[in-house]
C-alpha cells in the first residue's frame, strides 16, 4: 500500500490507474477510523480495481473552532488499519497542500445545504462540497463511497455531481451500529460511559418513527412529538434538531406518503451526535 500526501503524486498514480483501464473506488475519511468507515473500503473493494481512501481533517467545514481542535486525530494507527483492508493508496495530504496561501475558491450549493444540519452549522457544507469537489478532481474516481449515517451529506454530493456533470457513481452504504444501535462516529470517542448510554435513546427515538409509520401515522408532527417524548426522558441529552423531511429533497414534511427520512440532532454532553432512517 502506497501513503501519498503531494496532489501531483496523486495525479500520477492515478494516470497510472487509467492507463491500465482500471476502476477506482474512493472512500473520502476524515481519520479516527472505525468500523462504519471499514464497510466503506469493502463495498469499494467488491465494486472496483483499485481503491483509494483519504485521510484529511478538513478545516474548512468545521463551523465551531473547538469542535475542530477536538477531534481525534490517528494517522498512524488509521494508516495501519486501512492497510488491512487490502487498500491501494492512501492519500493524506496537508492543509498547506489543499490549500495553499492564495487560495479563494470555494464551491457553495443552495437549498439541501439549508436544510437540517445546514441550519445550525452556517459554512458547513460549503467546506464539504469544495472539499469533495477537489478531492474528486484530485482522485478522478468511477465510484465514491459514503455512509448513510450523514444523509444529508450523501445527498448534498449526489446533487453536486449531477449538478456540475461529474462521471462519478455515488455509492451510499448502510449505518453501521454498536450492539446498543449507536450509530458509529468518530466523535462517539468523547462520550464518557455514561453518555455513551445516554446515546441510547437517538437510536430509541429512530425505532419510534418506524413503529409509528408501519402503524400507519403518516402525520409528521405527531411522530416528532414521541421521537422528542423518547429523547426527553434521558439525562444529558439536548435536542439539536428533530425533522421528518423529502429524501431527495430534504424539505420538511407535514405528512408522509410513500417513503421519508427521520432525522436527528441531539448534544450528549459536549459532542454533537446526528442519525437517522428512511420511513418506507
Amino acid at each position: 500500500m502506497e501513503v501519498i500526501t503531494e496532489i501531483n503524486k496523486m495525479r500520477t498514480r492515478v494516470l497510472t490507474f487509467k492507463g491500465s483501464r482500471k476502476s477506482i473506488g474512493f472512500a473520502p475519511t476524515m481519520g479516527a477510523l472505525h468500523d462504519g468507515h471499514i464497510s466503506l473500503m469493502r463495498c469499494a473493494r467488491k465494486e472496483n480495481d483499485e481503491i483509494v481512501v483519504s485521510i484529511y481533517l478538513n478545516p474548512k467545514q468545521f463551523d465551531n473552532k473547538d469542535d475542530f481542535d477536538n477531534y481525534p486525530r490517528r494517522l498512524k494507527e488509521d494508516i495501519e488499519v486501512i492497510r488491512e483492508e487490502n487498500v491501494d493508496v492512501v492519500f493524506a495530504p496537508s492543509n498547506d497542500e489543499m490549500y495553499p496561501v492564495g487560495y479563494c475558491t470555494n464551491v457553495r450549493q443552495d437549498r439541501i445545504t439549508d436544510a437540517l444540519c445546514g441550519r445550525v452549522r452556517p459554512g458547513h457544507f460549503n467546506g464539504v462540497t469544495t472539499v469533495v469537489t477537489k478531492l474528486f478532481n484530485i482522485v478522478g474516481p468511477d465510484r465514491a463511497y459514503f455512509g448513510q449515517k450523514d444523509y444529508q451529506q450523501s445527498a448534498i454530493i449526489k446533487k453536486l455531481v449531477a449538478d456540475l456533470n461529474m462521471d462519478i457513481d455515488i455509492k451510499v452504504c448502510p449505518t453501521v451500529r454498536e450492539e446498543g444501535g449507536l450509530a458509529l462516529s468518530s466523535r462517539n470517542r468523547r462520550l464518557n460511559i455514561e453518555e455513551r448510554q445516554s446515546s441510547l435513546c437517538i437510536y430509541s427515538s429512530l425505532l419510534k418513527a418506524r413503529d409509528m409509520f408501519v402503524s400507519n401515522i403518516r402525520d409528521t408532527k405527531e411522530i416528532i412529538e414521541e421521537m422528542s417524548s423518547v429523547i426527553k426522558k434521558t439525562k444529558h441529552v439536548k435536542i439539536d434538531y428533530i425533522s421528518i423531511v423529502n429524501i431527495c429533497t430534504l424539505e420538511d414534511l407535514s405528512s408522509i406518503n410513500e417513503k421519508a427520512l427521520a432525522a436527528v440532532a441531539v448534544w450528549i454532553g459536549n459532542t454533537r451526535l446526528i442519525d437517522n432512517t428512511i420511513l418506507e
